[in-house]
């Protein structure tokens, strides 16, 4: 039913591989996220939520050089340990946090020389503009529905991103002490479709900003269009909800490969939540971006 859907939105949706590393250990951690392209200009939005990654990565490294540089001057005090905790508390540092985060653009445009990300004020949704680059890898763009009354509980649509980070073009480098990307191993990601219904419109105040989908959006579809049969864009994926049924289970006896067991389960119903595509547009509008819309 969205074969020819998917065809089209594929052209104009695109990944955004980003690894990460953690201050305790080298392991580096793959992750993706997901834009889409609304002019030939090279516009594109995303969630608010990306686009904070890619404008403080390298906030986030500096910080870390920065703590790197005060701790070395400890480096033959015999009370390094603690000066090395007094530094983690004053640069913020935990072993969960992240030290470094390096992304990439998939396939987005060719050379670009700037980059300029805009963040709306209170939806999760963000702008991205290549600027002077020499050549679009994308073909098409969004063509977003003009008459969001069609945005009704029962309507069966789709989306589509790119939630497995399958690529594997990238290295902790020993002698830098740093991660990288490389020119070895795989560098694409495949798209990932999930279709479901409307169930319910979310409002804030007396505007409608988000809708709700039947099933979840997954971890790196954020970003990405949703869309009907046509290709026709009625909004984007933000994030997951998590509905509390209400049918615990608690300390239940149950009998498991012929053994009695207790166990128990506090479902959810798992829930996707997407930007409304009257807010998009309104967010277009307002930064003076070109758009396209069409009626279902």
């Amino acid at each position: 039913m969205f074969v020819e859907a998917i065809e089209n939105v594929e052209r104009f949706t695109r990944p955004i591989h980003f690894i990460a590393r953690y201050y305790k250990g080298t392991d580096i951690v793959p992750g993706t996220a997901t834009l889409f392209f609304v002019n030939d200009d090279g516009f594109a939005i995303t969630c608010r939520h990306v686009a904070n990654q890619i404008l403080h990565a390298n906030a986030i490294y500096e910080n870390y050089l920065r703590f790197n540089a005060d701790l070395r001057k400890f480096a033959n005090d015999p009370g390094q340990k603690h000066q090395r905790e007094l530094l983690e508390g004053r640069y913020k540092i935990t072993d969960e946090s992240v030290i470094r985060i390096i992304f990439h653009f998939i396939q987005c445009v060719k050379n670009y020389k700037n980059l300029s990300v805009s963040l709306h004020p209170s939806q999760d949704l963000a702008l991205i503009q290549f600027k002077n680059f020499d050549q679009l890898l994308y073909k098409g763009h969004a063509t977003f529905l003009k008459d969001a009354s069609l945005l009704k509980p029962g309507k069966y649509l789709c989306r589509l991103g790119y939630p497995f980070p399958e690529f594997t073009n990238y290295r902790y480098n020993r002698m830098r002490n740093d991660i990288e990307w490389t020119s070895e191993g795989r560098q694409n990601s495949p798209s990932f479709p999930i279709d479901g219904i409307i169930t319910r419109r979310i409002g804030e105040g007396n505007e409608v900003t988000a809708i709700e989908m039947s099933t979840p959006g997954l971890k790196g579809q954020s970003g990405g269009p949703l869309f009907d049969t046509h290709g026709l864009i009625y909004g984007m994926q933000s994030s997951t909800r998590h509905l509390h049924l209400g049918f615990d289970q608690i300390n239940r006896e149950v009998t498991s490969e012929g053994q009695r067991k207790r166990v128990s389960n506090y479902p959810f119903l798992n829930v996707g939540q997407c930007v409304h595509v009257d807010i998009i547009k309104q967010f277009l509008k307002e930064k003076r971006v070109q758009y396209f819309e069409d009626n279902a």
